[in-house]
């Protein structure tokens, strides 16, 4: 009787350590994708700031080149 017992306690603790690893498992790769998802996003965020710097800078070089061209055409003409 002695030995059943044990071995059914053995077999609900390999049960119960089962449980808990798949829980284990389960948490890590939660984690996991949290994280992945975390980096795409952040990627994400830079590559548009990237982008607006770039157009800014693009649009503000475009209305100073268009002035320069513009006044030098002008004195062009009137002289």
């Amino acid at each position: 009787m002695r030995m059943r017992q044990s071995l059914a306690e053995i077999e609900q603790a390999f049960a119960r350590e089962i449980s808990i690893e798949r829980h284990r498992r389960a948490s890590l790769r939660r984690t996991a994708e949290q994280r992945t998802i975390k980096r795409e996003t952040d990627r994400r965020h830079k590559r548009g700031s990237v982008r607006f710097v770039l157009l800014v800078l693009t649009l503000i070089l475009t209305a100073a080149i268009v002035t320069v061209v513009m006044f030098r055409t002008l004195y062009l003409l009137l002289s």
